[in-house]
């Protein structure tokens, strides 16, 4: 037995909101409350919340972090950069390659900087990973500046397209995915090049 993964849209944008959990155990983790804190405690309803994950800072991720936080008491965790970007109170920092225990099971962690400065995806087991507003099917997540998308394109070689091709992603947005079948429009991206100063809503093709 190992981690089960729900998903529900919630906000009016809508965002994807997670709960993995422990199916030994029972004991779960709540990823990015965006909004609608009553339909994230229900899905998370007959589990034991210990953990609140954040990807990352922007205020469609965490809008209802304070009802659920208050609902469940559980810990609340993201990268430092963005508890100081976004004045967000939290419990304890996300760090690259620390291992978030969960009853039986064990959550990865890799820093994946350009969204956001703090962005961090989860890695839950059997090839998921979520990845917040990291990558998205047909291309990474927005940027306002140049120098963000130079910090995703760094991301997107050093680490998102070193995951297997077997590895299915979770955004915070829309349909999950799959790395190998993003790997070649990627590749062709990076092959073509980009004027200076590229920043925004980018797709690989």
């Amino acid at each position: 037995m190992g981690a089960m993964l729900k998903m529900k849209e919630v906000g009016p944008w809508p965002m994807n909101t997670y709960l993995v959990v422990c199916e030994k155990t029972r004991k779960s983790v709540i990823v990015d409350p965006g909004a609608d804190g009553d339909v994230i405690l229900a899905q998370a309803q007959g589990t034991k919340v210990e953990k609140i994950l954040i990807t990352h800072g922007h205020e469609d991720h965490i809008g209802a972090l304070e009802e659920v936080k208050g609902a469940t008491g559980a810990t609340v965790f993201i990268n430092e950069a963005d508890g100081i970007k976004f004045n967000i109170i939290y419990d304890a920092p996300l760090v690259d390659g620390m291992e978030i225990h969960l009853g039986n099971i064990s959550i990865g962690t890799f820093h994946t900087p350009g969204h956001t400065p703090g962005m961090t995806c989860f890695s839950i087991g059997e090839n998921r990973i979520i990845v917040g507003d990291t990558l998205f099917i047909g291309g990474p997540g927005k940027t306002w500046s140049a120098e963000e998308f130079t910090t995703t394109m760094r991301t997107m070689k050093g680490i998102v397209f070193r995951w297997s091709d077997n590895t299915i992603f979770f955004p915070g947005h829309g349909a999950n995915g799959r790395i190998g079948d993003e790997r070649q429009d990627y590749e062709a991206f990076v092959g073509r090049g980009w004027q200076p100063g590229l920043f925004g809503d980018i797709t690989w093709k």
